[in-house]
């Protein structure tokens, strides 16, 4: 059974940083893409970042663009999310995805999600 679980999530003032991690179990993370989504309170879930299973081009959110980085360890069969200059806007939970299919922004790509970690960023 596969299983993810997200952790380093919590509460920073704007303008901090933060860094998410991502462990597996039950599927090796380097066979796959990888990648994380959050969702507000109230709103849709949504896309943030993704990294492809060959160490590729990561995509990102035009709304984290040059603030989050997503890396991965196959080796440790961990994925991470950067985020630096946090924003209020970036409160939201977290969660990470693994998955095969096209399309690495819609979640319809993915195949097993974490159970999320809340990240808040106070003004």
């Amino acid at each position: 059974q596969v299983q993810l679980v997200e952790s380093g999530g919590g509460l920073v003032q704007a303008g901090g940083s933060l860094r998410l991690s991502c462990a597996a179990s039950g599927r090796i993370l380097g066979s796959y893409t990888m990648g994380w989504f959050r969702q507000a309170a109230g709103k849709e879930r949504e896309f943030v970042a993704s990294i492809p299973r060959s160490y590729g081009i990561t995509d990102y959110a035009d709304s984290v663009k040059g603030r989050f980085t997503i890396s991965r360890d196959n080796a440790r069969n961990m994925v991470y999310l950067q985020m630096n200059s946090l924003k209020p806007e970036d409160t939201a939970v977290y969660y990470c995805a693994t998955g095969g299919r096209a399309r690495p922004r819609s979640s319809d790509a993915y195949d097993y999600w974490g159970q999320g970690t809340q990240v808040t960023v106070s003004s």
